[in-house]
């Protein structure tokens, strides 16, 4: 029977997120638990303990070979949790399920004399909490930040692009002063650029301790070990050409504390905020016709209207952005709160963070297809800019000011507030001033399209 698609990630977007589903889906959660078992195995068979082999190289690849879980490894390790395989009853335990697996695999191999070490004094959240590690730092580093650093690249260039563009700014919704259009989009970019920034040095914290945290299974066993150094051998052999970092809590319950999944969320979250008010300002500035959309052939902007065509894609990443947001604030808030030693209420909660991630890089690629389609259109922001000559009331009540004149904002406010004015209107009011021709010169001078500040520089990154 073919079941229809529960959640538009797994319908709709589906095509969009096979990379994150690579390393994020259910699958990858498996895997992630088989590499974080057989670490543990690799670890404890270098420890020295008595009648345990080292491994061999040979006995190493055997290993390293089950990382990668073939269809057919998945559906055993899925029947071995639901219905049972063989003399294997049902487990209805997902790690134990993983477990049983790599006996079945190892069972006939040089390692079968090393069956008991398998899940060794360990806790099924031990396995988890570092598969679940795994998880997060291969969906940031391999779904994330690439979708990530092409918005923050298309930012720039457009933003170097537009550097002295003029565009009307405005506050409350109301013509301000003049800026340019680069400039505003390098705002953008660089608040964009600093939460990267963040999210690339961002830690993931696991835990390996056993039932409450405390080793106890692993000391009645073998009290001489240094256990808390066996299980930070498991993170550094981890970690090997990993990006982002996993790192050993050094006192939990059973459950890390995840802490830093907070720390996480919130930057992505943040980052989230940040390309929501992008996409807001980039449907304004389409809406006022001031950014021009490029017409896809054959598409359908409107089922009724077929002159139209929308700001979907920055639509779409709202939408996107705002669901994962969501979702990113429960699990920050949920996580890292615990019963006591632990209740299983964060079981089926942390299954969902995969989703999470899945309507942020929807939103992200929504975000990329849209800047590829806008193009600023100059002479109408020009135009619009001449129809607002009231925008210099801030230049000349300033000039005015560094001139002397005590009562120059109240001259420009009594003047321009709520009123439309022409050039002329406002060049008779200069030529009314009682100040002397130097000044009313400096004042003719002005221009808005050149009223423009430090903008263009601001836009191209030239700062000082």
């Amino acid at each position: 029977m073919t079941i229809s698609p529960l959640s538009p990630l797994d319908g709709r977007y589906a095509q969009k997120l096979t990379s994150l589903a690579a390393v994020m889906g259910e699958d990858a959660l498996l895997a992630a638990r088989v590499r974080a078992e057989t670490t543990w195995l690799g670890v404890l068979c270098g420890l020295k303990l008595p009648g345990v082999k080292k491994l061999s190289a040979a006995e190493q690849k055997i290993l390293a070979g089950l990382w990668h879980l073939s269809a057919q490894d998945v559906a055993l390790i899925r029947q071995i949790e639901t219905t049972g395989y063989k003399s294997i009853p049902a487990t209805r335990h997902d790690v134990k399920a993983v477990e049983y697996f790599l006996r079945l695999k190892l069972a006939k191999t040089t390692l079968k004399d090393r069956l008991p070490l398998i899940h060794f004094a360990l806790t099924s959240e031990d396995i988890n909490s570092v598969a679940y590690a795994l998880l997060l730092s291969d969906g940031v580093d391999k779904g994330l930040l690439p979708a990530l650093e092409k918005i923050q690249k298309e930012l720039l260039k457009l933003a170097r692009k537009e550097a002295r563009a003029v565009l009307l700014a405005r506050t409350h919704g109301q013509p301000a002063v003049p800026t340019t259009f680069g400039k505003e989009m390098r705002v953008f970019e660089t608040r964009l650029a600093r939460q990267i920034k963040q999210l690339k040095q961002q830690q993931i914290s696991c835990k390996f301790s056993g039932a409450v945290g405390n080793f106890n299974a692993h000391v009645a066993a073998f009290a001489a070990v240094n256990w808390p150094q066996a299980a930070r051998q498991v993170i550094s052999a981890l970690n090997k050409g990993r990006k982002l970092k996993l790192f050993l809590s050094p006192l939990t319950t059973q459950v890390d504390n995840r802490d830093s999944y907070a720390e996480l969320f919130d930057n992505i979250r943040r980052i989230n905020v940040i390309l929501t008010d992008f996409s807001r300002d980039t449907w304004h500035y389409i809406s006022a016709g001031l950014v021009k959309q490029q017409a896809v052939k054959g598409e359908v902007g409107s089922s009724t209207m077929p002159q139209k065509v929308n700001p979907i894609d920055f639509e779409n990443a709202e939408g996107n952005l705002q669901l994962s947001s969501a979702l990113l604030d429960f699990l920050a808030n949920k996580l890292p709160v615990s019963r006591l030693q632990r209740d299983l209420s964060d079981s089926t909660v942390l299954r969902n963070i995969p989703v999470a991630f899945g309507h942020a890089l929807v939103a992200y690629e929504a975000l990329l297809k849209g800047l590829s389609k806008i193009a600023f259109d100059r002479a109408a922001a020009r135009e619009e800019l001449q129809n607002h000559p009231e925008v210099l009331a801030e230049a000349i009540q300033t000039v005015l000011r560094a001139y002397g004149c005590e009562n120059a904002y109240e001259l420009l406010r009594d003047f321009t507030r709520g009123r439309h004015l022409t050039a002329a209107a406002l060049t008779d009011f200069i030529d009314g001033l009682e100040v002397p021709p130097s000044v009313k010169m400096q004042l003719h001078m002005l221009e808005a399209e050149k009223y423009l500040g430090l903008a263009p520089q601001l836009a191209e990154g030239k700062y000082d």
